[in-house]
């Protein structure tokens, strides 16, 4: 039965969408403690570790040069192999030298796993299938990620384990998981022979645009939100799990719902929906003095970013299908470009202002809600934007 189910592409998508965030979760989850108590991290270190995390992210690019070497099935299990061992190794390093190295190398397979996972969805899944599929991997990944803040919770808070036992459980699952794919899923072929050069057309420039900005307000959502509810309001390890387990089970039940949302809304509906929330979200974390407040925009703010499941979307249908190797490659470095700077430059901010960085968040969401305003109703190739005339 397990080996049937091991021949749809969907569910190679939903294990890759369960393996990814048992590592990261839980990297996640314990960074920030992790960090502060053990390697004695300021908003300086936290800035200049996530700065390195996102290197890996703006090379993203790369994976198409992989292409000519390798099938985009094996640059995922190596992919998933160097995040397994980097999250694994982590605990056994607690220095800022060590915490740099071992985090570029889970940060190295979990960028060139994100974005072999969104080319592969890309080209396994219909346009018209997509919105759901997408919400159901969120889902899955929600789900997962329940069960690892669960389960670290039970760790901390119950068994007193420590962080170097927490981080080698984890990084060794997400490695068995990735030979049970490598081994029990055969080769699935998408719609196209994808393009081994990096490709990048005029015609995405919209997209382009829209993935830079979302770049950019998701690192001061997961560098700083966080930092902020361990620094200003003092959150222990199990305090920061519960408010991701809370995350979690809201993700679980809406992600599928915003899927069909997209479908059933649009994707210029959906986009204005969730950068209009942002802007409200981080304007309000900057005068936040409550902790119950501040943990309700966390939450908001996870919410909110689900909806970026429009943004895939719209990209499914504006795209040629030979192009969606070297686009999600692409895109991820886009994505990134900021990223590599900002937790730096906005960990500087911080010392002087930390309500200044997320004010610059709400102006960075301000211009996606602006931008959002082109995407046509009904996007497809040749009507990328309201400016498009074929």
């Amino acid at each position: 039965m397990l080996k049937q189910h091991l021949q749809k592409p969907e569910i190679y998508l939903y294990l890759f969408a369960s393996a990814v965030p048992i590592c990261f979760a839980s990297w996640a989850a314990l960074i920030n403690n992790f960090s502060i108590e053990q390697v004695g991290f300021t908003g300086r270190e936290i800035g200049i570790l996530q700065s390195l995390r996102e290197v890996p992210g703006f090379l993203a690019f790369a994976v198409v040069f992989l292409l000519v070497m390798m099938r985009e099935q094996t640059i995922a299990f190596v992919s998933l192999l160097a995040l397994g061992i980097g999250t694994a190794i982590t605990g056994m390093l607690p220095s800022v030298l060590g915490l740099y190295c071992t985090t570029v190398l889970m940060s190295v397979g979990f960028h060139y796993a994100e974005t072999i996972g969104q080319s592969l969805s890309l080209q396994l899944i219909s346009a018209d299938r997509l919105p759901l599929v997408l919400g159901r991997q969120i889902a899955v990944g929600s789900f997962t990620g329940l069960a690892v803040f669960a389960v670290i919770y039970l760790l901390v808070e119950w068994l007193v384990i420590d962080y170097l036992w927490i981080y080698l459980l984890f990084g060794c699952i997400t490695i068995g998981i990735t030979f049970l794919m490598y081994f029990g899923c055969p080769h699935f072929e998408g719609e196209a022979e994808q393009h081994k050069t990096m490709v990048v057309r005029r015609r995405y420039w919209l997209y382009y645009l829209l993935t830079f900005l979302s770049g950019a307000r998701r690192q001061i959502f997961v560098v700083f939100a966080g930092f902020l509810m361990v620094e200003k309001f003092a959150f222990t390890v199990s305090e920061m799990t519960l408010l991701f387990l809370v995350n979690g089970v809201l993700t679980i039940y809406l992600a599928p719902r915003i899927g069909r949302l997209v479908s059933y809304w649009g994707e210029k509906r959906t986009l204005t929906l969730e950068y209009a929330g942002l802007v409200v979200i981080f304007t309000a974390y900057a005068f936040a003095e409550s902790v119950w407040f501040a943990s309700l925009l966390y939450i908001l703010d996870h919410v909110f970013f689900a909806m970026a499941i429009a943004l895939k979307s719209y990209l499914k249908k504006i795209a040629d299908p030979a192009d969606m190797a070297a686009t999600a490659g692409v895109s991820f470095s886009i994505n990134h470009i900021a990223a590599v700077i900002l937790p730096f430059a906005l960990g500087l901010v911080w010392v002087v202002s930390p309500p200044m960085v997320f004010i610059i968040g709400a102006l960075f969401a301000i211009a996606s809600l602006l931008l959002s305003q082109l995407v046509p109703g009904a996007p497809e190739r040749g009507m990328e934007t309201v400016f498009s005339t074929s």
